[in-house]
């Protein structure tokens, strides 16, 4: 019987059809078709139920559940004129992914009558069962119930899989006692404490300002192989990325795949998964092959950052489901191939008054100078005095195996901001005496209106080693892995900045209330913020070696680890952050920990238990299958009296298969010794340090090794494994 490997190597040759995808002439005659937008709920509501609901989603304010049934009945009257016979709540529970539960329009009445039917009720609150999901203690096993409540800031949407249509309503997902245990929630409280804390300090500047929105516009990386060599590693199968696999005489560098024409079957999917994004309102703009081979990258216009979470989510269900119809696989993990660069999710963060001011754009005056100023500090001073939390809501084990590569981040935290702005906080660091005696001369001496150019987006190179960047009139938090959820690192961005920005206010209005002038004490607030904060600015090589030990000189955190960077989650400074902004509550926090370690040591696990499956039944069998080819014939060549030069050579190579076997099996049997002490280890975050710096720390890489060195010795029609130039090139 063939291997899987060969089968799916002669469908490749074979060259399958190319899936037809239907062509849009314009994007903007499909964008938002299947969205439930105010534009269409304008059709199909009464204006009492379309004024409410416009009213929740500009500014918050709830719907009364009389009006929820009105606007029930008209979501499902447009949902029904599209051919939809189900509806969920769709939600973000905290294992990474989203999920749903259907249930039908259809109903009976009393006397057996069929009706279709979508109440308030039904459009506001379900019940699934939340004790099977992760809460991290919070419930226990007998007490099941949760709720998933309605987000009105999201619109419904209908999600098209096949020839089935299903109405999606997102929504929160809480315990019975009240207790967050999804993304969305703690998210969404996020965007209301950022909201408040930056309007009181823009009233410094514009009283026309009432709201302010944080803006997201997220980049994805992805990798796409076929999907016939894919399933033939069980290694991607079960865990996203590959455990075994010796580098290919080609990997990337010779960097011709960066920005290279798109194959034409990744083309062709691709242009599938975007029409169905667009149907979603998902505004795609970009897509391009990314360094490595097999490896892309799409990325949308900015939104405001709870669409955009919402959106990213989709769109990698979407690309997993639309790459089978393709006979593709799309890899989300951040490293499914060693030696090559990994995948990330660069989310490029800023915010926008109502007013339709970036407070991260430089103006062009010097009170809008100075607004920009005070944010751009703001989320300077939030990145120095919680980098440990951030570092923390990027960590995660695949993202263990990218940050600090030679394509990522590394875990130190830092911010790039360019020559020109640090040439800016220079002048206002070095401000004699930190005195800033009137308006106009703090203004004109400092010259801020002409040190800070209208736009930066050309005025300083972009430096890829800086996990937090300034690029213009945004930061771009490249660190992010390209699996995880947004709103988890997007939550703390928005509550650190939140906090660092009441502090901002209390810090100023306590100057103004000792008599300084608005303008003077907003001055020599930033003053101190830049001095306290300097040291999280970093301009150069992030990679370096010299960086790692400048960082350490400077006290910035350089944590390499999931389980040890977990632990900022449950310090009393972020417990204290995240109750004084009404985020998290203790008991939550410690939850989120408790799961967070639990998903680090089951995927870890799985991963061992991968590696020592493909050692035993896969590449043993290979190894000694050829080994024996090997003694049998210089068995034969001694019987044909031949010297033993004739068959040196030979024994020499299966002597080195020999060595390779032992070390191979020698160590999975340790692993798995070393599994078993780690699972009796009763402590959570202790049985994560231990699976980490244990089974995997002294284990994954040394298996690897030596089964990657069987692979270039063992015949290749023996090998059962894809392997990486057919993976990356094939296709």
């Amino acid at each position: 019987m063939q291997s899987l490997r060969f089968n799916a190597l002669d469908n490749l040759a074979s060259n399958p059809a190319e899936v037809k995808v239907t062509g849009v002439s314009k994007i903007t005659g499909i964008f938002n078709e299947n969205v439930f937008t105010l534009k269409v709920a304008r059709q199909f509501l009464s204006d009492e139920a379309y004024k409410s609901l416009a009213a929740s989603i500009k500014s918050g304010k709830k719907i009364d559940r009389n009006m929820g049934g009105q606007i029930a009945n008209g979501v499902k009257a447009w949902a029904e004129s599209k051919g939809v016979t189900h509806y969920t709540h769709w939600f973000q529970p905290l294992t990474g992914l989203s999920a749903e539960k259907h249930d039908s329009f259809f109903t009976l009445k009393g006397d057996g009558t069929p009706i279709e039917e979508f109440d308030g009720g039904a459009l506001i609150q379900q019940e699934p069962d939340a004790s099977s999901f992760p809460s991290g203690g919070l419930r226990a096993t007998f007490e099941a119930r949760g709720y998933t409540a309605w987000d009105p800031s999201s619109p419904a949407f209908i999600m098209e899989i096949g020839q089935g249509k299903t109405l999606c309503v997102p929504t929160i997902f809480v315990s019975y006692t009240g207790e967050s245990l999804d993304a969305k929630t703690p998210l969404l409280k996020a965007l209301v404490a950022i909201e408040k804390a930056a309007v009181d300090v823009c009233q410094y500047f514009d009283k026309n300002i009432t709201r302010v929105t944080p803006t997201l516009g997220w980049e994805q990386e992805y990798f796409v192989i076929d999907a016939g060599l894919a399933n033939a590693r069980p290694d991607l199968v079960l865990t996203g990325r590959t455990v075994f696999g010796h580098a290919p005489a080609k990997g990337q560098q010779l960097e011709d795949h960066y920005f290279g024409t798109i194959p034409e079957r990744v083309y062709a999917f691709m242009r599938d998964f975007e029409t169905e994004s667009y149907k979603l309102g998902i505004p795609l703009r970009t897509r391009h092959n990314e360094v490595a081979p097999a490896q892309f990258e799409c990325a949308p216009i900015f939104e405001e950052v709870n669409i955009a979470v919402d959106h990213n989510l989709l769109l990698m269900d979407i690309m997993t489901r639309v790459a089978k119809r393709h006979n593709l696989k799309v890899l989300l993990h951040e490293k499914p191939f060693a030696g090559i660069n990994g995948s990330g999710k660069h989310n490029n963060w800023s915010m926008a008054t109502d007013t339709g001011v970036n407070l991260l754009a430089p103006g062009k005056t010097p009170k809008t100078n100075l607004m920009f100023l005070t944010f751009f500090v703001n989320t300077i001073k939030a990145l120095h005095d919680y980098a440990d939390l951030v570092r923390a809501s990027i960590a995660s084990a695949g993202n263990d195996h990218r940050l600090g590569a030679n394509e990522a981040p590394p875990a130190i935290i830092s911010a790039f901001i360019g020559k020109y702005l640090t040439q800016v906080l220079e002048q206002v660091e070095t401000r004699v005496g930190g005195k800033f005696d009137e308006q106009d001369e703090a203004m004109l001496k400092l010259d801020i209106h002409k040190s800070i150019p209208e736009l930066m987006l050309d005025n300083t190179d972009r430096n890829r080693t800086s996990p937090f960047a300034f690029t213009g009139n945004k930061f771009e938090f490249r660190a992010v892995g390209s699996a995880a959820n947004c709103a988890t690192n997007m939550t703390v961005i928005n509550t650190i900045v939140a906090e660092t920005l009441k502090t901002f206010k209390k810090d100023v209005d306590a100057l103004i209330d000792k008599g300084e002038k608005k303008e003077v004490a907003i001055m020599q607030i930033i003053q101190k913020y830049v001095v306290e904060s300097k040291k999280v600015l970093f301009e150069g090589d992030g990679y370096s070696e010299a960086w790692a030990q400048e960082a350490e000189k400077r006290g910035l955190p350089n944590v390499k680890t999931t389980p040890l960077a977990l632990d900022a989650y449950v310090t009393e400074k972020s417990k204290k952050l995240f109750a004084n902004n009404d985020i998290y509550s203790h008991s939550e926090l410690e939850a989120r920990h408790e799961i967070m370690l639990e998903d680090y040591i089951k995927k870890v696990q799985i991963e061992a238990r991968i590696m020592g499956d493909l050692a035993t039944t896969f590449v043993l069998p290979s190894a000694i299958k050829y080994q024996n080819v090997l003694l049998t014939n210089v068995k034969n060549l001694k019987d044909a009296g031949l010297g033993e030069s004739a068959y040196a050579n030979q024994l020499q190579v299966a002597e080195r298969i020999s060595h390779y076997i032992q070390q191979m099996s020698d160590n999975v049997e340790k692993m798995i010794e070393a599994r078993k002490v780690a699972n009796d280890i009763a402590d959570t975050r202790e049985r994560a340090i231990a699976y980490c710096e244990t089974i995997k720390g002294q284990y994954f890489d040394v298996i690897r090794y030596h089964v990657d060195k069987l692979e270039l010795i063992v015949d290749d029609e023996n090998w059962l494994l894809p392997k990486y130039r057919e993976m990356l090139f094939l296709r």
